[in-house]
């Protein structure tokens, strides 16, 4: 490790070059099985705080080098928020227009933050769901020909740009150290597809662990989502239910996860209750000072069950996606009140100046 007051190394000539090598740390005893050791990847030590800014900039850069983009065009997608925020990033630095489709579920911070950039968002009904903001997103783009789909859950750009970095940040990282499995959550597929694949070819003792949410288990019901031809599915997954892990497993199965399955990248899948990811959430922030959101406090839950059924010695690598800032209005911070408590409010008044009228 760098010593502090070293200095980064190099000085970037834009946003998009601080995309990647992204660190890991130790997760603590107070969460990790004895006699185990869990390694969390931080992907919100990403400029836009979450693993998707290196899906926008391999999609934006993909179509660049396609020669499908000009000064001034707009780029479209639907997503859940962090896609659309690194996707805003990328349009911002680069000089594109840019257009987000968001269901009215996912959290309104979100929205502000894609805005901020620069971003126009189309909130789309909630009873549509994932495909109803992916439909809205297409339809913009049949109308407009300048605008240009991104196409986060059918793009190879996606998943090949995590087998390019992603993975071999963590293989070098260890840097020869063996580690028995490696845990990550799916919302494209990307990250899944793409690490997986360069982490099985270099590691390939490695098991590869596949979390789920409960009631939206799709990759474990064995049913195949159809697509049109363009790769957008063409109705929603029948075994797919309403769960609070935001960022994971839309009403469909992704066709960039689609055709990473049958490459057998994962050994098994563990299927974590919203709730659990909610709890464990909370427990990284008040252990170990990580502030991630949901889908970061599931994966890391189903590492810790990886961990409990794993031999003694067993190293896991885990996946934590984004920071809990994008998740204020969600259930995540329910029970996290802006005004003090009688505890807070006892210790204010136990010297005299100062003191809040509540």
């Amino acid at each position: 490790m760098k010593k502090r007051g070293e200095g980064f190394g190099y000085i970037a000539n834009n946003i998009t070059e601080l995309v990647g090598n992204t660190p890991m740390v130790k997760i603590s005893d107070k969460i990790c099985p004895p006699g185990r050791t869990i390694y969390a990847k931080c992907e919100y030590f990403n400029p836009l705080s979450s693993v998707k800014d290196r899906l926008a900039v391999a999609i934006v850069e993909d179509l660049e080098k396609q020669g499908k983009l000009k000064p001034g065009d707009t780029l479209v997608e639907a997503t859940s928020g962090n896609t659309g925020i690194a996707i805003a990033m990328v349009a911002a630095q680069r000089g594109y227009k840019c257009v987000i489709t968001m269901a009215e579920s996912f959290s309104i911070e979100r929205r502000k933050v894609m805005r901020m950039l620069g971003a126009k968002v189309i909130v789309t009904p909630k009873g549509l769901m994932a495909k109803g903001m992916v439909d809205k997103a297409i339809e913009l783009c049949e109308k407009n020909p300048s605008w240009h789909l991104c196409h986060q859950f059918e793009s190879e750009a996606n998943w090949k740009f995590h087998e390019l970095t992603t993975g071999p940040e963590i293989v070098n990282d260890l840097k020869g150290q063996d580690f028995t499995h490696w845990v990550t959550g799916t919302g494209t597929g990307g990250t899944y597809h793409g690490a997986g694949k360069y982490i099985k070819e270099h590691s390939p003792h490695t098991k590869i662990i596949m979390v789920e949410p409960e009631g939206a288990a799709l990759v474990a019901s064995g049913i195949s989502t159809p697509y049109n031809e363009d790769g957008t599915p063409s109705e929603d997954h029948p075994a797919w239910n309403p769960h609070p892990i935001q960022g994971w497993t839309p009403n469909f199965i992704p066709k960039v996860l689609e055709d990473g399955l049958p490459l057998d990248l994962h050994d098994e899948i563990v299927i974590c209750p919203g709730s659990e990811g909610i709890k464990m959430a909370q427990a990284l922030a008040r252990n170990e000072g990580i502030f991630t959101g949901v889908s970061g406090g599931a994966t890391v839950w189903g590492s810790v069950q990886v961990a409990k059924d794993a031999p003694e010695g067993s190293v896991i690598v885990t996946m934590i996606p984004d920071t809990a800032e994008r998740y204020l209005s969600t259930p995540l911070f329910e029970n996290i009140s802006a005004d003090m408590d009688e505890e807070e409010m006892a210790i204010a008044k136990s010297t005299p100046s100062a003191i809040l009228d509540q």
